[in-house]
């Protein structure tokens, strides 16, 4: 099947779950990445740009990541707000007075991701929405998303499609060019790249999930972060069924 027509597919199953869910509409975070871009744009042109609303949440986030959000969003006339987590992330943070260590960090990092699932939820359930996710095929087999965070939704559109059919999707619907030309990146501290932190180009991670020859090197580096990362695709773990009648 031809990225074209897969496409067509993902925007029948947007507008079937939507209609089966009996849900007014979908609520998507819009970060100003590639992924929430394409998944912005299959959704309008699945339901219309009417059953669709976005939240712009920065957390001392990079101004241009505002920027190409509010941009993306006027393009595709698509209702938004914006709502600035920087104070409820700091407030929090006081409160927990992790000590400077690497992992503490990585927790607050985390935390600014659920916290912005936390407004989603919030302004969906308000709304009777259904929250968008925006996981591409390449960071949901490396777990490359927060537990509970972006990788909390209802439904993820763009689950199957590696990086590269993502920008290839992307151009075809016409996501705004600052955008496409975007370095991949959660924007959670400054200078963070995703491929400076998975250890593995995107590139790669598409020709491995394409069954494509890459180095033994990354190969063996996509291998431990699937390993690793498991229990973030699996379900919450849970003992043996209760036989009450042994």
């Amino acid at each position: 099947m031809k990225l074209e027509q897969y496409l067509k597919e993902i925007e029948k199953f947007l507008q079937q779950y939507l209609n089966n869910a009996h849900a007014k509409g979908y609520v998507l975070g819009i970060s100003g990445g590639i992924d929430s871009a394409l998944v912005a744009a299959l959704t309008v042109k699945a339901v219309g740009k009417e059953k669709l609303f976005a939240l712009l949440m920065p957390i001392d986030s990079n101004e241009d990541d505002l920027k190409d959000a509010l941009e993306l969003c006027q393009k595709f006339d698509i209702d938004y707000k914006v709502i600035d987590l920087s104070s409820t992330f700091h407030l929090l943070k006081k409160q927990l007075s992790f000590s400077d260590d690497g992992n503490s960090r990585l927790a607050l990092n985390n935390t600014k991701v659920r916290l912005r699932m936390v407004t989603l939820y919030a302004y969906a359930q308000s709304r009777n929405a259904l929250v968008l996710g925006t996981d591409n095929a390449d960071e949901i087999h490396v777990g490359y998303f927060t537990k509970y965070g972006d990788g909390a939704a209802d439904l993820v559109p763009i689950a199957e499609l590696t990086k590269g059919e993502v920008f290839r999707a992307a151009k075809l619907l016409g996501v705004t060019e600052a955008i496409l030309k975007r370095v991949p990146t959660a924007g959670l501290f400054i200078g963070q790249t995703d491929e400076g932190e998975l250890g593995v180009t995107y590139e790669e991670l598409d020709r491995y999930l394409l069954g494509q020859e890459v180095s033994k090197k990354a190969e063996e580096r996509i291998e431990y972060l699937h390993r690793i990362s498991e229990h973030k695709r699996s379900p919450i773990a849970r003992p043996a069924k209760f036989n009450r009648e042994s």
